[in-house]
């Protein structure tokens, strides 16, 4: 038997209060008033009914019913707005369609204006206030964005001629900068690249707050002037999973169906509400891709929009929508649409022109935020499996930096705010080093960025208790603008990176190597005995020779990147073999096995030997070396930081900046816990040293002893394989020379310890003991303030280089210059002796 009455519960004398999942009706006055409503019960009707049993005085007060909506996603809830036939019949439906046994009515009051002379009671001369926001809710549509007649709604109607206008050349790419990334001037960079770099994805914010609670009190004195009902409206959202975009956009509007627009059959509805003109033009898009159907822009203003189907002159398709602003509000009402498409299309499509950058730059910002080191590939792929579509390089490009500008700022204007940044990170880590260069220009008060060196006070501090030991390097910037990250490197007690400097600059040359050089040993160290590990580059060569920076013999010590020096050979002479023999003999701890190699090479090919003669053994040859490298054969650990930074390089400069901050802080948190857990434990030494005499200890075991001089500890000591080394403990030196190379004692120095007795450990470099590593990583970053507390920058404007922007659109051609390291080999000889 059909049932021709729905229960209804009424609420008034209370309030309403929306959370993030549910609406409620509170207040210690509240009333509860049950009706039945018959199906065919009319707005008016219903509104009748309702004055009847609240016993609310028809001519002093309107009502304004708020239904309580269940969505689709799971037991969440929503206020849906009740004030036509359509809606009427749209919440009784709910018992039909949902396992809801009775509808909760929540009654809003609201004093009639006197002097609008209106009737009361009748759905005709409701009165709803000009500043009665009815928002879209859960991200902008559900059912509150239902059936609203035009009437009711404040809009700002302009000349509907204008909706009329067949204006063919107009699109969405058209529509300025409502369908382009609005990037404001001074969005706090600080803020978006901190939550980028942390992985904290955006989530709905609660609203459970004063300004969600909805007064809805009949006392007298509260209800002078109209009570709007007002919600809160969330920002745009930044989403865990991807996959969320598109029920954020559509938001529920359906529930309980897979349509992702207003009714049951998936398409708007006049009436519908949504946040602004922007999420109307994404939800008309993500329409159109999904009904694989394409639109043009008839007019597009800040208070219009008029779409029709693409085909419509050719296939007579009546698809169009209307919409228009809501007055004094960035809300956008649908008051005419005609759906659905009846077209079809003549071909498979590969590309959609509604898939546009801007909607792809919405879809890959979570990604974004989670991994920036995002590749424009990846996000065709990611689009091809959200919508089906194959969109060219160029679109996911610029989809991308759209993206990129949205969340970290803008490429140009991030040199202007790069100084007020130094100082935010001043302000509260005093002792950082920024040194600035700058060229005039002809502007007042303005000049043109050219490089900057930074180095934070840790690094500067921790450096003191690392070995003298510094790789440097440099790598290509990647954004719209070209330039190089110069980087410097050292190395702790227990292997590992240390990072000491960095700098961004025009290109590696002799003037940047130089100056770059010239700042840390001005401002982060004056130690004397460096040893500085490069590639050879001519900028680099002629900076560690030059008597004026501080880098030259005795005060510093220069080598070359064995990995580097053994790519020129390959590259010179395209042999593996000898490439493999060059490596032997770099790697050689002494220098008879050295000359061996050499040898050998000099039997194979003459002109390499000549060639390898022609550069100095001790930058290449550890054999040659007097333990200046302490065993660190590559730029290993500067390139290895090139690569944490590899997505960052594609990012404006003050976002690079920050990652540096971020990243260090990291690395000195996490390894300032270890030295402080291995001091607490007794650890005399660093893992690392722990392991390599471990190791020793065991070797040292099986080797014979025979004592010569007991007064300065002189021993012949024989391994397992016969071969004989002198040692003398006084010394603290061993013919195999490892002991000196690498800072801490070899098995033969350990087997002659054991045999009398003496604590071996005292040959072990301070650099490796647990005590110097915790003070490597003391040094405390601090949090950085929040942007508008940062002190002011008064200095002259900074702006970009012109002569630095990289020309045209598309992928940046490389600048590399590849050779036989990039190509992956099946074995290589050149191990890193860490």
């Amino acid at each position: 038997m059909s049932v021709s009455t729905i229960p209804v519960i009424c609420y008034y004398n209370g309030k309403i209060v929306r959370t993030k999942t549910d609406v409620e009706y509170e207040g210690s006055e509240t009333c509860i008033v049950p009706l039945k409503i018959p199906i065919e019960c009319t707005f008016q009707e219903l509104i009748d009914m309702v004055y009847s049993k609240t016993n609310i005085d028809k001519r002093r007060f309107n009502l304004v019913l708020i239904c309580k909506y269940p969505l689709r996603n799971g037991n969440r809830f929503q206020p849906f707005l009740v004030r036509d036939d359509s809606s009427v019949r749209e919440m009784l439906d709910l018992v039909n369609t949902t396992t809801i046994e009775e509808i909760e009515l929540f009654i809003k009051v609201v004093r009639v204006k006197a002097q609008l002379n209106q009737s009361v009671g009748g759905h005709e001369d409701i009165s709803v206030p000009d500043h009665y926001n009815v928002a879209q809710f859960d991200y902008g549509c559900g059912p509150s964005s239902g059936p609203v007649p035009d009437t009711r709604l404040n809009v700002d109607d302009e000349d509907s001629a204008a909706e009329e206008r067949n204006d063919e050349d107009v699109d969405d790419e058209c529509d300025g900068a409502d369908a382009d990334v609005e990037v404001d001037r001074h969005a706090s960079f600080f803020r978006a690249f901190n939550q980028a770099l942390e992985n904290e994805q955006g989530i709905y914010v609660s609203a459970q707050a004063p300004s969600c609670d909805v007064s809805n009190h009949t006392d007298d004195e509260t209800l002078d002037e109209p009570s709007p009902v007002t919600y809160h409206l969330p920002p745009t959202p930044q989403f865990e999973h991807v996959e969320n975009l598109d029920i954020a956009v559509a938001s529920c509007w359906t529930p309980w169906v897979q349509p992702t627009t207003g009714n049951s059959s998936g398409e708007f509805v006049i009436g519908q509400v949504f946040n602004s003109k922007s999420d109307l033009q994404e939800a008309a898009k993500i329409y159109s891709i999904k009904a694989h159907q394409e639109y043009v822009v008839v007019a597009s203003s800040k208070k219009l929009l008029v779409l029709r189907c693409k085909k419509a002159e050719e296939c007579h398709c009546p698809w169009k929508l209307r919409a228009m602003v809501v007055k004094d509000t960035s809300l956008f009402v649908i008051n005419k649409y005609t759906g659905s498409h009846t077209c079809v299309n003549p071909c498979l499509n590969r590309d959609h022109h509604q898939l546009d950058s801007q909607l792809v730059s919405t879809h890959i910002k979570a990604l974004i935020q989670a991994e920036f080191t995002l590749s424009t590939a990846a996000i065709q792929a990611s689009v091809m499996e959200k919508w089906g579509y194959q969109i060219s390089y160029k679109k996911a490009l610029d989809g991308k930096h759209k993206t990129i500008r949205q969340l970290f700022g803008d490429f140009f204007q991030s040199y202007t705010d790069l100084p007020r940044l130094f100082l935010g990170i001043e302000q509260s880590n005093p002792g950082c080093a920024v040194v600035w260069k700058t060229c005039e220009t002809n502007m007042p008060n303005t000049e043109i960025f050219q490089r900057v060196f930074w180095s934070f006070k840790p690094s500067i501090e921790g450096f003191q208790h690392c070995r003298p030991v510094m790789s440097i390097d440099g790598t290509h910037l990647y954004g719209k603008y070209k330039g190089k990250l110069l980087i410097a490197m050292g190395c702790d007690g227990n292997n590992q990176l240390f990072p000491l400097a960095f700098a961004i600059t025009e290109g590696e040359n002799t003037e940047s190597w130089g100056w770059f050089l010239a700042c840390i040993r001005n401002h982060v160290t004056q130690r004397p005995g460096i040893c500085v590990i490069s590639d050879r580059h001519p900028g680099i060569m002629a900076a560690m020779v030059d008597p004026h920076l501080g880098w030259a013999t005795p005060f510093a010590y220069h080598r070359i990147c064995m990995r580097h020096f053994a790519s020129n050979f390959m590259t010179r002479f395209k042999d593996k073999i000898l490439k493999n023999l060059v490596c032997r003999a770099a790697l050689a701890s002494t220098e008879r096995k050295f000359k061996k190699h050499m040898n050998t090479i000099g039997r194979i090919k003459s002109e390499a030997l000549q060639w390898l003669e022609a550069v100095p053994f001790q930058l290449w040859a550890l054999s040659h070396d007097g333990g200046r490298r302490y065993g660190l054969m590559t730029t290993n650990i500067s390139e290895v930081f090139n690569s944490v930074l590899k997505g960052a390089r594609s990012l404006p400069v003050t976002a690079l900046v920050q990652l540096t901050f971020f990243r260090l802080n990291g690395y000195f948190v996490a390894r300032r816990e270890v030295g402080a857990n291995r001091l607490a434990s007794t650890e005399q030494f660093t893992p690392y040293v722990d392991a390599q005499i471990q190791a020793r200890v065991v070797k040292a075991g099986s080797m014979e002893i025979v004592l010569y001089d007991h007064e300065k500890g002189l021993f012949h000591v024989k391994s397992r394989r016969g071969r004989t080394h002198r040692v003398t403990l006084h010394e603290k030196t061993c013919t195999c020379v490892k002991t000196l190379t690498y800072g801490f004692p070899c098995s033969h120095i350990i087997s002659a310890c054991q045999h009398r007795c003496v604590d071996f450990h005292s040959f072990v470099e301070s650099y490796y003991t647990t005590q110097s590593y915790y003070d490597t990583w003391a040094p405390l970053f601090h949090p950085i303030f929040n942007e508008d507390e940062w002190p002011l920058y008064d200095g002259t404007v900074i702006v970009a280089p012109e002569s630095m922007r990289r020309s045209g659109s598309g992928r940046p051609k490389s600048t590399r210059l590849h050779n036989e390291m990039d190509v992956r080999e099946g074995k290589t000889l050149i191990s890193q002796v860490q």
